[in-house]
């Protein structure tokens, strides 16, 4: 209960629009403290060199604190490329001065791990590029994957796997980053990460695990799949995010989920998982962590894969949706308004899943859920609500293809929240 209010305190306190401005932040990454392939002070410089506001280092089950030997045969390893060493293009980079090296016993180099709080001071700049420490949560149940990134941490969380059933597992991982943020007074915010890793969730887990505020509606990793699988029933991503919304708002009376695009990245020397692929953009007072975590709470924000919008606005008074797009030469683009109304059809229709899945049948749910309620090639489109809506989103989709795309046939896009919702 205490974390269903907290919710909706932060969902009703915003701040006046004429005090706010785009950050551009991804919160989806991984060093070679679990298992990306460079240093977090490389990437973190990566991201920082391309214009990005803030970035969070989400480990796997680790933060970036305490003393960690890497060798450098291990880091050779996971380079996909031919071309430079690793710590070449390290030391390159930084100094030998700032790369600490060693020679074990077995004669073998070994390089220090540089902790959040040592690349934190050298790469930070107040107004222009801030850090937030974050960590992959990354449980299970039994073979399923269940992974939740956490932003804004004081300590370690350590994962709660095999809790019961894989909603159960995901309830208590969630129910113990919320431990942390009341303890310690600060916002927080977790995000379920790719339901479609491995096929682990499906539509209704994300509606009924109401301790879920957000989730990735767009991952960079080629293994994510969010187009979903024709054999799987309701498994892409924009048709979990509709469903889950259309169940939590009009049967379960809970807030709707958020969606956040992230990159996810592993692999900063070629591969799969590569950087710069999908982003957040907050709308926010000032650079800063708290600030930040706050408005995302509050919707105030955008995922993209490439589009970028001047102005996304919903007046209440009015009930109208309005967008602006900063255009881009020679490109097209359609905004889609997708919703479901309040007298949607409710059957559901059990279909059985592919042999070897981790969920042996699957709902597939009526397509008035997530319908598209008008369209515009405008630059400027709105949309205003009639009541009749249980929310309204946008979704607007150019004609240009992704520049690094994980999966061909991915062009740029971007996702606004949903709104012109309510709870009794």
């Amino acid at each position: 209960m205490r974390f269903a209010l907290l919710s909706l305190l932060l969902l009703t306190s915003r701040m006046p629009a004429d005090d706010l401005r785009w950050f551009k932040g991804n919160t989806h990454t991984h060093s070679l403290w679990s298992d990306g392939n460079d240093f977090p002070d490389m990437i973190a410089a990566w991201y920082k060199e391309r214009g990005y506001d803030f970035l969070a280092m989400s480990d796997h089950n680790t933060l970036n604190e305490g003393e960690r030997w890497v060798t450098e045969s291990s880091v050779e390893k996971k380079k996909v490329t031919l071309g430079l060493k690793v710590l070449d293009k390290y030391q390159r980079k930084f100094g030998k001065e700032w790369v600490e090296t060693r020679t074990n016993d077995k004669g073998e180099t070994e390089i220090r791990l540089k902790t959040h709080e040592e690349y934190r001071q050298k790469l930070e700049e107040a107004g222009k590029f801030i850090l937030i420490q974050a960590e992959e949560i990354s449980a299970s149940f039994g073979e399923t994957p269940i992974h939740i990134n956490a932003l804004n941490l004081s300590a370690v969380i350590q994962p709660r796997k095999d809790v019961q059933s894989i909603r159960e597992t995901l309830r208590q991982n969630l129910q113990h980053i919320a431990e942390q943020a009341l303890k310690t007074g600060k916002p927080f915010l977790s995000h379920l990460n790719h339901p479609n890793f491995r096929w682990a969730l499906t539509a209704d887990d994300l509606a009924h695990v109401i301790e879920d505020r957000f989730f990735e509606i767009y991952n960079g990793h080629p293994l994510i799949f969010p187009d979903g699988d024709p054999t799987r029933a309701d498994s892409d991503h924009e048709r979990i995010w509709d469903i889950a919304n259309a169940i939590r708002l009009a049967e379960l009376k809970q807030p709707p989920l958020f969606g956040i695009g992230s990159d996810d990245s592993h692999n900063y020397h070629g591969g799969m998982a590569t950087p710069g692929r999908s982003w957040v953009m907050v709308k926010a007072a000032k650079l800063e962590a708290d600030t930040l975590i706050l408005a995302m709470q509050r919707g105030e924000f955008y995922a993209s894969t490439g589009v970028t919008l001047d102005e996304v606005h919903f007046a209440p008074d009015t009930l109208t949706l309005r967008l602006k797009i900063q255009a881009q030469p020679g490109v097209k683009y359609r905004t889609e308004f997708r919703g479901t109304l309040k007298t949607y059809d409710r059957a559901v229709e059990e279909v059985k899943s592919p042999e070897g899945d981790p969920q042996p049948t699957r709902l597939r749910h009526s397509a008035e859920i997530g319908k598209v309620l008008a369209s515009s090639e405008s630059l400027e489109p709105t949309y205003t609500l009639t009541g009749e809506e249980l929310y309204v989103r946008a979704i607007v989709v150019s004609d240009r293809a992704m520049e690094d795309p994980p999966q061909p046939g991915h062009v740029q896009k971007a996702w606004t929240q949903p709104v012109g919702w309510s709870l009794p």
